[in-house]
């Protein structure tokens, strides 16, 4: 049992040695990062924070993804893309959900919604590009067509994701699609001849919540000056930014398919079939 184990060690270490030597930045990037996590996680757990910590837990998790795919699939990851995944994790869970980001900076979710548009069409096109080049299929996919079933794949991970979000605030109540306050709205529900017209609310600097025991909750007294829209302006401006994430590497994508690869940007962010 030994004998048979150790070349299989052997080789495991010769591969990891070989994907430190290809990709020095994403090893330094992921080592500093998976050292940060760790230390979230012990502050968490000593803390009695179990929610942070099974967070930091799932990140640890997350930074192998590119290994697994990898090991496990032969497709191989560019260093920039990699070092995208892992920041993008980090800024995702770390700092958006543990330190609050998502909340503090008001555009820290739009941004990683973008980056999601973006990555995911350069998926897409990966996808669809190996398939291309596979010798046993016997059709050739036009660029125009990979450009728009990448950006399909994209708003399809996007919506997906949405809906994930949606489930988890209705199952376990928490707050993934986050509120917006507005000052004016305009519903067809607040016509009261229900004749279909819409009446609109403007200059809106108050609501007033009046629970089931007959209390009431001043929205004013809680810092809101407004009314709460829950979750559905934030779910349509997470999709809008990732159609334009999307829409921004589809036409990147045409045209390395166009040039058949040459693309020198296009090549950091599209996995390949490792050789």
């Amino acid at each position: 049992m030994m004998n048979k184990s150790k070349p299989k060690f052997k080789n495991f270490a010769k591969r990891y040695r070989e994907e430190i030597r290809t990709h020095k930045g994403a090893f330094v990037v992921y080592l500093i990062l998976r050292a940060s996590v760790i230390g979230v996680a012990i502050i968490s757990f000593i803390s009695g924070n179990y929610q942070n910590f099974f967070l930091c837990i799932l990140s640890l998790f997350l930074f192998l993804l590119p290994a697994f795919v990898t090991k496990n699939f032969g497709i191989e990851f560019p260093e920039t893309l990699e070092i995208i995944v892992f920041l993008f994790i980090y800024a995702a869970e770390i700092l958006g959900e543990i330190s609050g980001f998502y909340v503090k900076i008001k555009i820290w979710d739009t941004i990683l919604h973008t980056t999601t548009g973006f990555l995911a069409a350069a998926i897409g096109f990966a996808l669809l590009d190996i398939l291309n080049r596979n010798e046993h299929f016997k059709f050739q996919i036009s660029p125009v067509y990979m450009a728009v079933v990448a950006f399909c794949f994209s708003m399809t991970v996007g919506a997906v994701w949405e809906l994930f979000e949606f489930s988890m605030d209705m199952l376990l109540g928490v707050d993934m699609q986050k509120d917006t306050v507005v000052q004016a709205i305009g519903s067809v529900s607040l016509d009261p001849a229900a004749s279909n017209e819409v009446v609109r609310l403007e200059g809106i600097r108050d609501t007033l919540l009046v629970l089931s025991d007959g209390s009431s909750v001043s929205l004013s007294s809680l810092g809101v000056e407004g009314y709460l829209d829950i979750g559905i302006i934030d779910t349509m401006k997470d999709l809008l930014v990732n159609m334009i994430g999307a829409f921004a590497f589809s036409v990147i994508g045409y045209f390395y398919i166009k040039s058949r690869g040459k693309g020198k940007f296009a090549k950091k962010f599209i996995p390949t079939l490792k050789e």
